[in-house]
């Protein structure tokens, strides 16, 4: 083993994700795909808003099941897994994750993609409750959204294999729970309230009452030295005091720590280290903007010499046919 190539949020761009493990020297062999000295994590988030998820399933299951990858759970895994499953006995809820109009439009892409293979799609969501929500491995940390130690050495007292299992994936919809502040946290990251009346409207058609906040300014003061999403702030936010409650509510990843791979976050343009311990490698691919991958291979300090990138085209399934894998 000469190392690990991390990859961020796919969501869908299977002939994309295709490309990139051809670009990263990994090679089908029995459907797999399978590089002689390295091995492949994934960020989370394979599903949902593009053209080819069940292809970008398929890819990454195989690996992750021949040995050839890891994986760890993204939020939109876990929202399709409690958007599926029954509201327990008793609640007004009929489904854990309610079939709002937001919801039923962020998975509506993979359910019409899985529409004529149900039982791939059951056997897929089964496969979605055996990912850990968090893992370390040869000295490096990697996780969907947040590393904050607390909450996940309370998964690990809880759930020692870092999975999800029923009776934790129906406790983590209550927000009341020891189960949602560490399935929030570890797959969504710290959010920060926006005042009273004031909303962002995102590029991706979505209407938020918060920002996403990232982890590892030491000190910070004012919003703006947390804010981490590609959505500027509205008016002069960026510049609001951060009050001792909302400082308290944030996580903090010191550099002192191991490296710490993330995806999540909607990033853009070239990639580019937030810190020298911390890679995040979502790039908004759906969005036609980049797959990466991060080619670690042992180094304590991260180099952004060691990104590996495919601008995702217009139309992701004009990719040539070589790599598309054979579902049968």
């Amino acid at each position: 083993m000469e190392g690990y190539d991390l990859i961020g949020d796919v969501h869908g761009c299977g002939a994309t994700l295709a490309a990139l493990l051809e670009k990263l020297g990994y090679h089908q062999r029995s459907g797999v795909y399978r590089h002689p000295h390295r091995k492949v994590i994934f960020l989370g988030d394979l599903i949902d808003r593009g053209p080819r998820i069940r292809l970008a399933v398929t890819i990454a299951r195989r690996m992750v099941e021949q040995g050839e990858a890891y994986i760890v759970m993204g939020n939109h895994e876990y929202n399709a897994l409690a958007y599926t499953h029954p509201g327990p006995a008793g609640s007004h809820k009929r489904w854990l994750r309610e079939h709002t109009p937001r919801h039923n439009r962020i998975i509506q892409d993979t359910l019409e993609q899985y529409r004529d293979y149900t039982n791939e799609w059951e056997d897929t969501l089964a496969w979605f409750k055996t990912i850990p929500l968090c893992l370390e491995v040869d000295g490096i940390r990697v996780v969907h959204a947040c590393w904050d130690q607390k909450l996940i050495d309370e998964l690990k007292q809880r759930r020692p294999d870092q999975c999800m299992d029923t009776e934790f994936l129906v406790e983590s919809t209550d927000p009341t729970t020891q189960a949602y502040q560490i399935l929030d946290r570890l797959t969504r990251g710290p959010h920060v309230s926006l005042p009273e009346g004031i909303a962002i409207h995102s590029g991706d058609g979505f209407t938020r009452k918060s920002f996403r906040a990232h982890f590892w300014a030491q000190d910070p003061q004012q919003w703006g030295d947390v804010v981490f999403q590609p959505d500027n702030l509205p008016g002069d936010l960026e510049t609001r005091e951060l009050t001792a409650e909302e400082r308290q509510q944030l996580s903090y990843y010191g550099p002192e720590q191991p490296p710490l791979f993330i995806g999540h976050y909607w990033c853009e343009g070239i990639p580019s280290l937030p810190a020298g311990n911390i890679a995040c490698l979502d790039y908004s691919a759906v969005k036609y903007g980049r797959l990466v991958a991060y080619r670690w291979s042992g180094e304590t300090t991260l180099n952004a010499d060691h990104f590996v990138w495919i601008k995702v085209p217009k139309e992701e399934r004009a990719l040539p046919k070589p790599w598309e894998i054979d579902f049968d």
